[in-house]
């Protein structure tokens, strides 16, 4: 440890906080090896929490998630079904069901039969990524299952696929294209092009995709971030829409809404639940009456959620 005051803290707290978590010393033992005191090793143990520098994933099945998950899975014919516990008044949306969808990709990842993924959008998959650890994985493809430009023409923010392009050696193919093209005209040429009619095509061969459901509210993702207007928002919600996933607009009971934003959709069809494995990742509220559609019409045929979602979606 060196005391010539150019230490670096965050160096300090990540060491600390591994001898901690990982390796398993009391704080009073920390203290010993780093040469501080009791005090400052607490503190370089809190440090590397609140800066995340250290990662924690539950490792141990809660019985009361594993009973939802069961249920859910039986309810819905589901093929699986992850459930993570609540964290009742915190408003992180991704909290739980990031994590356990960055564990199942490492997973994924880290097999070494060759796999092509197909990965959407939103704020829970990009918190996913995030979460995830270095991996070394050419015999994997992954693929994006949505335009990746935003109405302004930068890269779409809450993208996965170049972010996760940052995190593993797998090749990644991104969709060169708008969330939603400008009509249904336009949508048809941008798929036509040589480019981008390969990426739909290796979207097509996914064996394993991970989505996630955005509701239609009045906070809805979409219009949040852009890709439609209030009034298109209305109209939407007065046709009936609940949800969407992957752009793609549907009601409550998980038909696809007619017209209207769906034309424009460049994202290419679902894929297809009856060949490959579709998990939606999702949780909240807001959000139950768009995943019950999901999973009752079989739009995905996987869930991670949490423990509250859970309850409410089996209620």
């Amino acid at each position: 440890m060196r005391q010539d005051g150019t230490r670096n803290k965050h160096d300090d707290a990540a060491r600390a906080g591994w001898l901690y978590y990982v390796a398993g010393n009391t704080q009073d033992e920390i203290a010993a090896k780093l040469g501080v005191s009791r005090q400052t090793a607490q503190r370089l143990v809190s440090l590397a929490m609140s800066e995340k520098l250290i990662k924690v994933r539950l490792d141990h099945p809660i019985a009361s998630c594993l009973a939802l998950a069961s249920e859910l899975r039986s309810r819905f014919a589901l093929d699986l079904v992850e459930v993570v516990p609540s964290d009742p008044g915190n408003p992180d949306t991704t909290l739980g069901v990031a994590d356990a969808v960055a564990a199942e990709l490492e997973r994924l990842l880290s097999a070494p039969e060759p796999r092509i993924i197909g990965v959407g959008t939103g704020r829970t998959l990009k918190a996913a990524v995030e979460a995830m650890s270095p991996i070394d994985c050419p015999q994997h493809k992954i693929v994006s299952l949505t335009g990746n430009i935003a109405p302004d023409g930068s890269a779409a923010f809450y993208n996965v696929i170049f972010s996760i392009a940052d995190k593993v050696s797998a090749p990644s193919f991104p969709m060169p294209m708008p969330v939603l093209a400008s009509s249904a005209s336009e949508r048809e040429l941008l798929h036509q092009q040589v480019g981008i009619e390969r990426t739909l095509a290796l979207a097509a061969q996914a064996s394993v995709s991970f989505v996630g459901i955005g509701d239609l509210g009045p906070k809805a993702p979409l219009y949040m971030d852009g890709f439609i207007t209030q009034d298109e928002l209305k109209l939407a919600q007065k046709a009936g829409a609940v949800g969407e996933m992957l752009g793609w607009t549907f009601n409550a009971d998980g038909v696809l809404i007619q017209g209207m934003i769906n034309d424009r959709v460049a994202s290419p069809p679902f894929p297809s639940r009856e060949t490959s494995l579709v998990v939606a990742a999702a949780k909240g509220a807001n959000k139950v009456d768009a995943i019950r559609a999901a999973v009752r019409r079989r739009l995905v045929n996987g869930l991670i959620t949490d423990e509250e979602t859970a309850q409410a979606l089996l209620a």
